[in-house]
C-alpha cells in the first residue's frame, strides 16, 4: 500500500477522535486522524507524524494523519484502512497459507456479521477478519488499545463459522517494522482476550502478519501461524 502524497509534521494535539492539531512549517492545521482507537502512546505532543494529502477538494481537512514515529520502534502507521488493503493485495500476491485461491471477496456477510474477506478454494471455504495492531510494549504488539465489542462479537461468529464447516483465520496486522508477536490486551478488554482463548480452542487459526513500513508505503513482509498464545 502506497501513499501518493506525504509530508512530515509535528503533533499538537487531538480535539477529539476524529482530528488532530499539526504543525507544518511552523503554522497549525487540523487534520483528519485515520484511527478512532486512544492511540495515547503514539500521539503525544511535540512527536513527528505523516500525514497523507488528499485531492479531494471538498474535504473540510486537506490532511489525514496516517503514521507516527515512535522511539525504538520507528514508523508507526495508525491508517485503520491500511489492514484490510494490505491483506488484500497480500492474498492477490499469493502466499503459503492461501497458494491458489479460485475466489476472493471483501466485505463478505455471514450471520449477522460481516468479515473482511471471504475466499474460496477447490475445497476449502474461508473466511478471515484482519485487525490492525499499532500499541505496543517492550517490542511486543497489543490488541486492541481500545474495548472493543466489534472485535469480540467477530471472533464468536468466527466460532460459529467453524462450527459450520469454513475454515476462519483472524490476522493482526502487525503496523510496524520492529513487532513480530500480538497478544490480547486483556487488561484494557478481558472480554476480547477471553473470545480469543476460545476462539484459537475452537479452530480459528491466528496470522501475525509484519510489515515494512516506510513514510509513503506498508506492505507485509512476512506472515506465520501460530497455535496458541
Amino acid at each position: 500500500m502506497r501513499y501518493a502524497k506525504t509530508r512530515e509534521a509535528v503533533f499538537v494535539k487531538r480535539p477529539n477522535r476524529f482530528v488532530a492539531v499539526v504543525e507544518i512549517d511552523g503554522v497549525e492545521e487540523t487534520v483528519h486522524v485515520n484511527n478512532t482507537g486512544r492511540c495515547e502512546e503514539l500521539l503525544v505532543p511535540g512527536c513527528r507524524v505523516i500525514l497523507s494529502e488528499s485531492d479531494n477538494e471538498k474535504r473540510k481537512t486537506k490532511y489525514d494523519l496516517v503514521a507516527v514515529y515512535k522511539d525504538k520502534i520507528g514508523i508507526v502507521n495508525i491508517d485503520s484502512l491500511a489492514p484490510n488493503v494490505v491483506i488484500k493485495e497480500w492474498l492477490e500476491r499469493g502466499n503459503e497459507f492461501f497458494p491458489s485461491l479460485d475466489y476472493l471477496k471483501p466485505e463478505c456477510s455471514y450471520d449477522k456479521s460481516r468479515f473482511d474477506f471471504y475466499m474460496e478454494t477447490e475445497d476449502r471455504r474461508i473466511f478471515l477478519e484482519a485487525k490492525g495492531c499499532t500499541l505496543e510494549r517492550y517490542f511486543t504488539g497489543y490488541f486492541p488499545d481500545a474495548p472493543t465489542e466489534r472485535g469480540t462479537k467477530h471472533l464468536r461468529e468466527l466460532i460459529e463459522a467453524v462450527s459450520d464447516g469454513y475454515d476462519c483465520y483472524l490476522a493482526f496486522v502487525i503496523q510496524m517494522g520492529s513487532v513480530s508477536v500480538v497478544l490480547p490486551n486483556s487488561e484494557t478488554d478481558p472480554a476480547f482476550g477471553d473470545a480469543l482463548v476460545d476462539a484459537i480452542r475452537a479452530g480459528v487459526k491466528v496470522i501475525f502478519a509484519m510489515c515494512d513500513v516506510t513514510e509513503n508505503e506498508i506492505n507485509i513482509r512476512e506472515a506465520r501461524m501460530i497455535s496458541n498464545l
